[in-house]
């Protein structure tokens, strides 16, 4: 019997590219933005039109900012705890995004699709602990670089990684990231750890950016053979970069735990299967017509039928 093709959706990541893609015109019948919804139902069905997997999570931020993480790195996505201050006199936008969340987790639902998180958890922590559960390919959905750690032809792991909505989507294996980041899946974690990420309050090592640190794995391995190399006087790391490596220890000492993505958090046992028809005909329905979410779940309920 051949193995399941899996795919797992970075959800959030998603439905803030729907979000920010797909006009906010798009109303319910009593006026509330359905955007985000409606984008995300549009994506499932390209993606499931697009590359026909037989199983399909949505996998969730049971906790966008684990404590567990924080606790490693204080800054860790420190920016993202509140917006930034208007300025005097301007008009503060509403948030329309964060009450269309709980509407996409009820119609997932009701379509019967797998939607999987696991408290004290990122949806990236799920996805690591499906993938390596996986005995089949895997193609991981997301515009966020932190999962092409996971990426492993051996095993037929690959992104998807969204360039201009899920219609255009760069596939990441071995080869894309060697051309790109000169590493390999498996070395993409420690890449980041030295080069740091701003956007998620990682500082990275001073003097240390993406460049540097592929060259430096590719000469000493991984982490921990740089790190070797800087306690090594006679090493034939240069001396600026000797002392920023050595007086970014502690930093060293947490951050691959904080950038690799847990593979062994609790999930769920769920059938993963991407289902032919609706779980809950009733409750899709009364979820249609209160939100208005016309042709983009009729699309997406005739592409299920016709996955089979």
């Amino acid at each position: 019997m051949t193995a399941p093709r899996l795919m797992l959706l970075d959800s959030a990541s998603l439905y803030f590219r729907a979000y920010f893609g797909v006009p906010d015109s798009l109303k319910s019948p009593d006026g509330q933005p359905v955007n985000a919804v409606r984008g995300l139902l549009d994506f499932i069905t390209r993606l499931v039109q697009d590359h026909r997997p037989d199983q399909l999570v949505a996998c969730m931020d049971a906790d966008w900012r684990p404590q567990w993480r924080v606790d490693l790195i204080p800054t860790y996505k420190t920016h993202r705890l509140a917006a930034e201050p208007s300025f005097e006199g301007e008009e503060e936008i509403p948030d329309t995004l964060s009450p269309q969340v709980p509407v996409i987790e009820q119609v997932l639902d009701a379509l019967g699709l797998a939607r999987i998180g696991s408290p004290g958890y990122e949806a990236d922590d799920v996805i690591g602990t499906l993938t390596t559960r996986a005995t089949g390919p895997v193609q991981i959905v997301t515009g966020d670089r932190d999962l092409f750690q996971l990426v492993d032809d051996a095993r037929r792991i690959t992104v998807l990684y969204p360039v201009k909505g899920v219609g255009q989507a760069q596939v990441i294996d071995e080869a894309a990231l060697r051309e790109k980041y000169g590493v390999t899946g498996s070395q993409y974690a420690d890449m980041a750890a030295l080069r740091g990420d701003p956007s998620d309050g990682l500082p990275g090592v001073k003097g240390i950016g993406e460049k540097t640190a592929a060259q430096l794995i590719h000469e000493y391995g991984d982490l921990a053979g740089i790190r070797a190399a800087a306690a090594d006087p006679l090493s034939k790391l240069t001396p600026a970069r000797r002392k920023n490596l050595l007086e970014g220890a502690a930093y060293l000492d947490v951050a691959p735990t904080v950038v690799r993505v847990a593979t062994d958090v609790p999930v769920p046992e769920l059938d993963l299967t991407l289902p032919r028809e609706p779980l809950d005909p009733m409750t899709l329905e009364a979820l249609s017509e209160r939100w208005g979410l016309g042709t983009s779940l009729t699309r997406l309920l005739d592409t299920l039928a016709a996955a089979h």
